[in-house]
């Protein structure tokens, strides 16, 4: 029998961008991200106001899965990453995340974010809701 490691969730406003970048590299998500850009990524993580982390609770507590969202701690938050290494992956850390994130948030609060194709299965066996009629204008760069 194999246990699994135990994770400490928390609120880290000041992560480092290096391991911002670390694990969206890791997680798959670095593709879709500026993750060459290291002002961007300080940017992306000072402007957040919820930076959410899961941690092996092992020597270093190293960095396996983060949340950054935006929001106004009233009515909506909308999670921009939710992102955790490959190599933890299958391990409850995204659904740890969210669960820390509506924690935090409190149910006034409802969540959104944009799937990426390969995760849309994970967020409907969690029990999210698919939005209809949501739109965008894409980035220029």
């Amino acid at each position: 029998m194999t246990t699994r490691p135990k994770v400490l969730y928390a609120s880290e406003p000041a992560l480092d961008a290096a391991e911002f970048r670390r694990v969206l590299v890791e997680s798959g998500l670095g593709v879709t991200r500026p993750i060459d850009d290291d002002v961007r990524l300080k940017a992306m993580l000072a402007n957040a106001d919820l930076v959410l982390t899961a941690r092996l609770d092992a020597l270093g507590k190293p960095l396996i899965g983060l949340a950054r969202g935006i929001t106004d701690f009233s009515w909506v938050c909308y999670i921009s990453e939710l992102a955790v290494c490959k190599s933890a992956q299958g391990l409850g850390i995204g659904k740890g995340l969210l669960d820390e994130a509506r924690r935090q948030l409190g149910p006034s609060v409802a969540i959104s974010l944009i799937s990426v194709p390969d995760a849309v299965g994970f967020y409907e066996r969690i029990g999210m809701a698919r939005m209809a009629d949501a739109f965008w204008f894409g980035r220029e760069r």
